[in-house]
């Protein structure tokens, strides 16, 4: 009952519930109906006919939330998500294209080989920071437009399917893709991403590492004393951000449509959604897998919310950024204020 009443009270859940009134203040000012519209978000994401969608989406969402939420526990931020995801998917394509291995090996080895190529593309905006003084959040955001621009050109001429005036490589050869669940388009990497995200929270909760990445996230002058060497953290944690995020590229490509198609994994904007959902469950694991389902959720269902009651989905987008604004109040201002009636009460 303490945790229930905790979580009640928490910053996240007023947060949550301002935007969703705000929300409706603004569906009633369009005339729009806001129990209806919520009902379709709901209904849109979570039915029948929604749920493997959300569950397709928060794959990648979810993805992208723990890679970025990884070096965010330590005081890093990795704004290069979208490169590495990229190359790792142009990887996993070139591995799934030329290997000579039976179907299934193939798949892993697409799986390793794009991991290994977002990893690798993270430590290099590691390097950026601890050898040249590029902070890491200029690096690593600078560093990915050079990888999505290689990943286009590879789509459009080398790689590209002959005939197809879609900027795409391809198809994979049959039976290298991921094993989807049912007629669904919900595959393995729900599983994967579901294992790393267990992986996360043991790591923070249950090791000496995980508690020297919190403690460089509190206090990093208290950890370099208590001697963590920062550089070596900030490339391991790096590495694993950017395998992560490259291990996301790989899913796409090895699920449908089994190829890479340029744009793909970067338009939906998983990038963003996923720091979003890191930032507003502050790197947490628990909180960041709440988050970035929730943050699917809205993405699917803004659909659903337009066809159904004629609102348009940038709707949901406000609500996230409502979510967030709301969230930084309540955590700078309110704090400070029940802070200082705690002490009056007690003076008294």
């Amino acid at each position: 009952m303490t945790r229930i009443s905790g979580a009640l009270r928490s910053p996240l859940t007023f947060s949550v519930l301002a935007g969703l009134v705000i929300g409706a203040l603004f569906l009633l000012g369009t005339g729009a109906d806001p129990v209806s519209a919520y009902e379709a978000v709901v209904t849109g994401a979570l039915g029948a006919d929604g749920i493997g969608s959300t569950l397709t989406t928060a794959t990648s969402v979810l993805g992208l939330a723990l890679a970025l939420a990884i070096p965010l526990r330590a005081g890093l931020i990795n704004l290069g998500g979208d490169g590495q995801m990229v190359l790792g998917g142009i990887t996993a394509a070139v591995t799934g294209l030329y290997s000579p291995l039976p179907a299934p090996l193939t798949v892993a080895l697409a799986l390793l080989a794009g991991m290994a190529a977002g990893a690798g593309y993270a430590v290099l905006a590691g390097l950026c920071e601890n050898h040249l003084g590029v902070p890491l959040l200029v690096s690593s955001l600078l560093l990915s437009y050079p990888a999505v621009s290689l990943a286009s050109y590879l789509a459009r001429y080398p790689l590209k399917e002959p005939g197809s005036s879609l900027p795409q490589t391809r198809a994979l050869p049959d039976g290298v893709a991921l094993p989807a669940f049912g007629d669904s388009t919900v595959t393995l990497g729900l599983v994967l991403v579901a294992m790393a995200a267990a992986a996360y929270w043991f790591t923070d909760r249950r090791t000496a590492v995980g508690y020297e990445i919190r403690m460089t996230g509190l206090n990093p002058r208290f950890s370099a004393y208590a001697g963590v060497e920062r550089r070596g953290l900030t490339l391991k944690l790096m590495a694993l951000s950017g395998g992560l995020a490259g291990l996301v590229g790989a899913i796409g490509v090895l699920s449908f449509p089994y190829r890479f198609v340029d744009g793909s994994l970067t338009a939906p904007g998983y990038t963003w959604t996923g720091l979003t959902a890191a930032l507003l469950a502050a790197a947490a694991p628990l909180g960041t897998v709440v988050a970035a389902f929730f943050f699917a959720v809205l993405q699917v269902g803004g659909l659903a919310m337009e066809r159904t009651t004629e609102v348009p989905r940038e709707l949901t987008q406000v609500l996230q950024a409502i979510v967030i604004v709301f969230l930084a109040a309540r955590l700078r201002f309110p704090s400070r204020l029940f802070g200082r009636r705690t002490r009056e009460s007690e003076a008294v």
